[in-house]
């Protein structure tokens, strides 16, 4: 059982959470929803144990628990399959022990008979842990995640950061922990990987909490879903369709009362006016004001805040903006990219679509100067300016900034009130400019991230996964502004309203190569 009792956390002066409570019984599959900075990683990291509530109580009871946070946390001098291991440790420990009781009496070393005894019990150990299991339980979660067999041998560190969250959520899959915290588990996986998640999320016979904005996995996996929104809670039966159908019934039914009781208190209200001065009506004047006094308004919900922003185009550049000619890259013994050939024109939209580890941001990256290719050159119109969003902004941003720092860093010259003008845009207002760029959630960080892009004066957009930790509302904004940006973008990207409303042309990056798709709004 997961549960949180009065619960209430702040973090620097600002409430995140106030008295909330709920409990997910044994077997429950609950997807947690909000928008960005509501505090739905606070509720995780809260039940998981790595935070301490202000007030109240919250945590889970009995079993194990595994949680998938939304940075991937691996070592990167580790090879993969030894990562998957670590998920188990006490089976680790007893298996690295047999190996060396193994290389021992291969080379004669040490009490043979001590050995054997000592081994025998090992193997005893690992059967009652079920551990002979263990390589077929990984090897069904990697297939399942996309991986290839030559990837297991792979060291951490060579896998690309969308892949290493898929190593990450691996590692909590094959444990199958009692209960499981999943933290935006979707942000980096394709569709087919998507797919397999659900699948197994949905046979998953333990307590699933999922923090998550993918409506279509939340129907094919939620039993309940929790709302989380202006530090409150509220619950909805039902996967996530009939959540917000519910939502939606609820929201017109409080309006109606808001608004049968308004009426209510301006019918009152003009019979207590027009005799308040007669005598006669004082009793009744009297009454009325004692009943409009005890009236306990209903508040009407107010819509959520959303994000209001316009990216420009500064100045024209030449006709052919981008040329990357033969350009090829390798990562040790890993070949990416293979005699690449890519010219990006004025005001074309070019999205690179592919597998997570394919190559796509090593490409956005090479083009932007941040790494150096293997082979090759790249060549930017004279007149491009450039602006550069990175998907891991745990790693694009300075943690111990704070919003208003981390803008201003980009922007020293701009005063104070015009970067608090475009942080409002983005819904950072008042004392919340001063919140530090370590305790924003993914979607608050990806929305500085969008600021920064806003006060550049830019005319190309180099854009890696722009939409991953975003809210429904924000990404929906952020795709109108691509369609409407005047000047040319790059974007690696797995969403679909980014092929379908943005492109102007599609490359399939993949197996070293970089292929025009001609007819991408059918792949």
């Amino acid at each position: 059982m997961l549960y949180a009792e009065q619960v209430s956390k702040s973090f620097g002066g600002l409430n995140v959470l106030t008295e909330v409570s709920f409990t997910i019984g044994d077997g429950e599959r609950v997807g947690l929803v909000g928008p960005n900075g509501a505090g739905k990683t606070t509720v995780l990291r809260l039940i998981a144990g790595e935070d301490e509530p202000d007030k109240g109580k919250a945590g889970y009871r009995g079993g194990t628990v595994g949680y998938l946070r939304q940075e991937a946390g691996l070592d990167p001098g580790r090879h993969l399959l030894d990562e998957l291991w670590t998920a188990f440790p006490d089976a680790r420990v007893i298996n690295n022990r047999l190996e060396e009781i193994a290389g021992c009496i291969e080379h004669g070393e040490g009490d043979l008979d001590a050995l054997i005894i000592e081994q025998g019990e090992l193997f005893d150990s690992f059967d009652q842990l079920n551990a002979y299991r263990i390589d077929a339980r990984i090897g069904r979660v990697l297939d399942g995640l996309g991986f290839v067999p030559n990837d297991r041998n792979r060291l951490c560190g060579e896998f690309s950061g969308g892949w290493q969250m898929r190593i990450a959520l691996a590692k909590v899959l094959v444990r199958r922990p009692d209960h499981l915290l999943l933290d935006e588990p979707t942000n980096h996986l394709d569709a087919a990987a998507r797919g397999w998640l659900a699948e197994d999320l949905a046979a998953y016979r333990g307590t699933v909490l999922i923090v998550i904005h993918d409506g279509e996995l939340l129907d094919r996996v939620a039993t309940r879903i929790l709302q989380l929104r202006d530090g409150k809670i509220e619950s909805y039966a039902g996967n996530y369709t009939e959540y917000q159908m519910q939502k939606a019934a609820r929201l017109q039914q409080q309006d109606r009362e808001a608004a049968r009781q308004e009426r209510e208190v301006e019918r009152q209200t003009r019979f207590i006016e027009r005799f308040r001065a007669k005598a006669t009506k004082a009793s009744a004047v009297k009454s009325r004001e004692k009943a409009l006094d005890r009236i306990k308004p209903i508040q009407r919900i107010p819509k959520e805040a959303e994000v209001h922003f316009q990216l420009t185009s500064h100045g024209r550049t030449e006709h052919d903006v981008l040329v990357m000619t033969h350009v090829s890259h390798t990562y040790g013994d890993h070949m990416v990219l293979v005699d690449v050939n890519l010219q990006v024109q004025r005001a074309q939209k070019v999205v690179l679509v592919g597998p997570n580890g394919g190559g796509k941001t090593t490409l956005l990256r090479i083009a932007a100067g941040l790494i150096r290719p293997t082979d090759g050159s790249v060549r930017w119109a004279e007149h491009a300016r450039l602006g550069y969003y990175d998907q891991h902004q745990d790693e694009a941003l300075d943690s111990e900034r704070t919003v208003l720092e981390e803008i201003r860093s980009i922007a020293q010259d701009e005063p104070d009130l015009k970067l608090r003008s475009v942080l409002g845009q983005f819904l950072f207002r008042g004392d919340d400019v001063f919140k530090a760029i370590g305790l924003l959630s993914g979607g608050e960080r990806s929305r500085v991230a969008l600021a920064k892009l806003v006060v550049q004066a830019t005319n190309v957009l180099l854009l890696d996964e722009p939409t991953n930790h975003l809210d429904r509302s924000t990404r929906r904004k952020l795709i109108q502004v691509l369609e409407r940006y005047e000047g040319t973008i790059l974007c690696a990207a797995h969403d679909r309203g980014i092929l379908e409303r943005v492109a102007t042309r599609v490359y399939d990056v993949r197996n070293g190569g970089c292929n025009e798709l001609l007819d991408f709004r059918r792949d």
